[in-house]
């Protein structure tokens, strides 16, 4: 039976990207990030208790995710609409100052500025795990994979002036943005890192596979923002980038290619 058509096509850069177990080791790491924003955390984290039970949103948002890239327009659309309808639910004020911003900044979650922060998480984590556990992609192919994921933000209710234009652009947004005052770790997130990144609900026997997505996710994030968070200095940053270098070399080269479609693809990508 052919499938109805959906927003991408097996010729998108979302789904050759999207299709990749691998991408896994993006939710942890675009979560952690999505909470350094502290207005992101009090208006589409602390809400939703992302943080208090954060596997649960990461299945969540796979699951949203796996709509939109593998499903049809008719389920993506579906299932968006419910996501943006549950976010004009949600709006506040900060009960207690949170780097710059005071007690009582209002915050909602449909704000424009938000909603362009957690879309630009999980662009920016897609393509480190992909570039270190998967293959090279050109700077046409990451423009191609940031212009699919501005139909991803149109779907959660971002107007096309809402977010960079070309690839460059988000290149000079992430840089703006990690350079800027808008980021903050706040005590209350970087207790919940704990829970997000060392305490996954998991069998005792798969704690040493839980201690190395630990170091690559830890490993993988933006310098300042693992600085915030205070994850231990040992071993040293630049020890940890070149083991991490060194295991995604290996897993390109020697397990990635070598992998049977049911142990590569996720089953969306393959049922699709």
């Amino acid at each position: 039976m052919r499938m109805a058509a959906g927003h991408f096509d097996d010729s998108s850069m979302l789904r050759r990207v999207h299709r990749e177990r691998a991408l896994a080791l993006s939710g942890p790491r675009a979560l952690l990030m999505q909470a350094a924003h502290p207005l992101a955390v009090a208006g589409l984290l602390a809400h939703t208790e992302a943080l208090d039970e954060p596997y649960e949103r990461l299945a969540r948002t796979a699951a949203v995710m796996g709509t939109i890239g593998f499903g049809s327009k008719e389920d993506a659309d579906r299932v968006t609409r419910r996501v943006r309808a549950m976010h004009r639910r949600v709006s506040g004020r900060l009960a207690a100052p949170a780097g710059p911003y005071p007690a009582g900044t209002p915050y909602r979650a449909d704000d424009p500025e938000l909603l362009l922060w957690v879309l630009f998480t999980l662009v920016d984590s897609g393509l480190v795990v992909y570039r270190n556990y998967v293959g090279h992609l050109s700077r046409a192919e990451e423009a191609a994979y940031w212009d699919d994921y501005k139909i991803v933000g149109r779907l959660f209710g971002l107007r096309k002036t809402d977010m960079p234009k070309t690839l460059a652009d988000l290149d000079d947004y992430r840089s703006a943005m990690l350079a800027s005052d808008r980021l903050h770790v706040t005590p209350w997130a970087r207790e919940r890192a704990r829970s997000i990144v060392l305490e996954p609900p998991v069998p005792l026997y798969l704690q040493p596979l839980v201690e190395s997505v630990n170091f690559v996710t830890v490993a993988l994030l933006p310098d300042r923002i693992r600085d915030e968070y205070g994850f231990a200095p040992l071993p040293p940053a630049f020890v940890r980038k070149a083991l991490v270098r060194a295991g995604g070399e290996y897993v390109r080269r020697a397990v990635v290619p070598f992998l049977p479609a049911r142990l590569r693809l996720v089953p969306a990508a393959r049922a699709a």
